[in-house]
């Protein structure tokens, strides 16, 4: 991601935050819309769950700019969820999810520039935690 991505990313997160709870909810209605059958892999309370996700964005968009500062936990998480079922192909459901999630809260704002620079934080982001889950590091370690 170069400097402007990063910013953009950054802003308009901090235009979206507010929302709260609702952004978490438009969030997973969009990913069961997308593909039901992951709705039985959240078996807990979803709205723990909704406040995990924004927690986990917020992190994850504030560290852009340092995200060697984000590996390990990312990478932690990423090896977390291969025991909930968690396969590489969800991360392609997550990320669209997410650009429908950001284009219903910003509208308009949700420009093609921000769409890239979004989908450039996200690849860069699945990227890293299928690398951790799937890859032959998780092999060794049993995970995949």
């Amino acid at each position: 991601m170069n400097a402007r991505q990063v910013t953009l990313v950054q802003q308009s997160f901090e235009k979206v935050a507010p929302l709260g709870e609702k952004v978490a909810e438009i969030f997973y209605d969009e990913l069961f819309a997308i593909e039901p059958s992951l709705k039985k892999m959240f078996k807990g309370d979803m709205k723990e769950q909704r406040k995990k996700l924004l927690t986990t964005l917020a992190m994850v968009v504030r560290a852009l700019h340092t995200p060697d500062k984000i590996v390990g936990a990312a990478q932690a998480l990423a090896v977390k969820h291969v025991a909930y079922g968690v396969a590489p192909e969800h991360y392609t459901y997550v990320g669209n999810a997410l650009m429908r999630t950001l284009k219903k809260g910003l509208g308009a704002e949700f420009t093609q520039e921000l769409f890239d620079a979004w989908v450039e934080a996200f690849r860069m982001l699945a990227k890293v935690m299928k690398d951790a889950a799937y890859g032959p590091a998780s092999i060794a370690r049993g995970a995949a």
